[in-house]
């Protein structure tokens, strides 16, 4: 027979801009009968101060970090969260599931400001790119400015949408439609419609509360985008000549299978080519790069925060050393310093299913894949790539340094 579940004692319950008049019923018994009441200033002065007169009332601590061993130390005591709208969508709930299992938890949500903006502009929620800059770098908005988009952009503060904006004008996207929503629910609601050269001038006409909510339309013709698929133009990354090209960039890509969640060693990083354009596949991919070089690292850090990625995390060491301790990762990628020891290393450290791509440009290291290739197994290949080029008044082909490639995926 299954033991009967426990009642969860700790619950996150979403409010909207009008405070705790908006909460369910159960919500306001759970509330009632709490030991400890935890939220913002804000929230907690929503709460009257007759509804569980006995229960301790927290503030949120800086760094918020701190809170996770406080609430554990409550653990069977009847708490409750008070978040913002829906507190599994940007909020705290979907941290909390990190630091507590589930069915110790309840959730009750409310519209978050998205779902209430996307209302307000008659953009369908399935059909609109959702997301923050609350707490994140700005930067992470710059692989979603595509020809057509729809974007609706949970804010940090009133600054937030003159920062969107002279993203926008940097871009050549002057004329990009920015709707900034205030106060989404309550009374003090308030939309300001204007474009992306207006609002990054400023002025008094363009002071937005803090609790706002950007909506961003994208034109269809745009001067200047980037493909979210793999094999940016090599031109898209700043480098001092030494880095995977476009073709065989994307062939690497193809091999490496990037997925949600998993995390790449790029051993060799270089400009960051190929950690980047793993980490614009999907906004959960990580990845860990290790370079030697201090130039190649800062070209690297500023590839990263250019093209929308400024997650990725670098390493200024050589392998194998400098990833000893590192977490196993899900892929690797050896673009330099290919050695024997940095193959046998990274092959113990890549986790079961995992995949491994290697270059070769030098006729020793592509003896040293071919040894690899009749040892494990897997697959070896000759990428050559040739570009036509003038010649006089005509034109002829431009080989390329070829390029072998080993890929082998781990049982």
């Amino acid at each position: 027979m299954n033991d009967v579940a426990k009642e969860p004692w700790l619950s996150v319950i979403g409010i909207g801009e009008s405070g705790v008049e908006d909460i369910s019923k159960f919500g306001w018994s759970l509330l009632a009968q709490a030991e400890y009441i935890l939220g913002g200033a804000r929230h907690l002065a929503m709460v009257p101060d007759d509804l569980a007169p006995e229960a301790e009332r927290i503030v949120w601590p800086s760094p918020l970090s701190e809170v996770f061993a406080r609430l554990k130390r409550l653990r069977g005591k009847k708490v409750v969260v008070l978040a913002s709208g829906d507190p599994m969508f940007f909020g705290i709930g979907g941290t909390f599931s990190r630091h507590f299992p589930w069915e110790e938890v309840r959730v009750l949500p409310f519209p978050s400001s998205l779902s209430f903006a996307a209302s307000r502009m008659g953009w369908p929620l399935n059909k609109t790119t959702l997301l923050t800059i609350h707490g994140r770098n700005p930067a992470a908005l710059l692989p979603h400015y595509l020809p057509g988009a729809k974007l609706l952009i949970l804010s940090k503060d009133g600054t937030s949408p003159a920062t969107v904006a002279k993203q926008l004008v940097e871009r050549g996207l002057e004329q990009a439609s920015i709707s900034v929503l205030e106060h989404l629910g309550g009374d003090e609601e308030k939309i300001i419609a204007s474009n992306a050269t207006a609002i990054a001038a400023g002025g008094d006409a363009f002071r937005f509360a803090d609790l706002n909510v950007i909506a961003v339309s994208l034109p269809q013709e745009m001067p200047f985008w980037l493909p979210v698929t793999p094999g940016l133009p090599d031109d898209a990354f700043d480098h001092d000549g030494k880095m995977t090209k476009r073709d065989i960039r994307a062939s690497a890509m193809a091999k490496l299978a990037p997925r949600p969640n998993a995390l790449l060693w790029d051993v060799g990083t270089g400009c960051g080519s190929i950690a980047i354009e793993w980490l614009r596949a999907h906004p959960t991919c990580r990845a860990v790069g290790i370079e030697p070089q201090e130039k190649r690292r800062a070209y690297a850090l500023h590839n990263a925060e250019m093209l929308g990625v400024p997650h990725l995390r670098l390493l200024n060491g050589t392998a194998p050393d400098g990833l000893r301790g590192e977490e196993a990762p899900d892929a690797i990628f050896i673009g330099g310093g290919l050695s024997a020891d940095v193959v046998n290393f990274c092959l113990k450290a890549l986790k079961p299913g995992g995949r491994l791509v290697a270059h070769a440009v030098t006729l020793g290291s592509e003896q040293l894949l071919l040894n690899l290739y009749q040892s494990h197994g897997g697959d070896l290949t000759r990428l050559s790539i040739a570009k036509a080029e003038p010649v006089g008044p005509l034109h002829g082909w431009k080989s390329a340094m070829p390029v072998t490639q080993w890929v082998f995926l781990k049982q």
